[in-house]
């Protein structure tokens, strides 16, 4: 377990993709804040959702998972002040919330995609510690790093697999938002960002 006088660097979601290593899964590539360290964790399908939902502010037709937990902690008065990714053993991350009440303050273990999906949600700070950084972390070029870019949040690569970027590009207009109301009914909102980002960018392109 890292020391608490180990140094906290704060980091921000950059961007959410198809996990290159794992079949099925996601990665979550996490930006230090200022900085040009990238740590990338991978996450399951459900987490990727839940995170892409509220990076994107969009509002499901009934509350996820990490919805109804926040409104359950809000609904108690506790308040998420941060996450902190603490500790890696065996390429696995740990985390923990820190929350207060009126009350107290408690540290509370967590998986690193909920801990994520919870951020999101109260807009809380993320943190790791430098030694975690150091071991996991991967070095931007200075030159490579774009924010405009690197900012999109969830890229539609996110969603090569299943709906394919070449696919909507072939679609016409009134396709794409029949298939936007059809995985929105699906709850697929990766898929949803995708389609939505097509649609933008045709009228950007009239």
């Amino acid at each position: 377990m890292p020391s608490q006088r180990m140094k906290k660097i704060e980091l921000e979601i950059v961007a959410l993709s198809h996990s290159i290593t794992q079949t099925h899964s996601y990665a979550v590539v996490l930006g230090e804040v200022n900085g040009l360290k990238r740590l990338p964790i991978v996450i399951g399908g459900f987490e990727a959702q839940a995170i892409a939902v509220a990076l994107e502010r969009m509002n499901p037709s009934r509350p996820l998972t990490h919805d109804l937990m926040k409104n359950f902690m809000m609904a108690f008065d506790v308040e998420l002040h941060e996450i902190v990714i603490n500790d890696l053993q065996e390429g696995i991350f740990y985390s923990k919330l820190v929350c207060s009440s009126q009350n107290d303050t408690v540290e509370i273990d967590s998986r690193t995609s909920d801990a994520l999906a919870l951020a999101v949600r109260f807009g809380c700070p993320i943190y790791t510690y430098e030694n975690i950084l150091n071991e996991a972390g991967v070095l931007m070029e200075e030159e490579s790093k774009k924010p405009d870019e690197e900012l999109s949040k969830v890229s539609t690569t996110s969603t090569e697999e299943s709906t394919g970027e070449d696919d909507l590009k072939t679609k016409t207009l009134d396709e794409l938002n029949k298939l936007l109301n059809d995985v929105l009914e699906q709850e697929d909102y990766i898929k949803a960002i995708a389609i939505r980002d097509e649609i933008k960018s045709r009228g950007k392109n009239k």
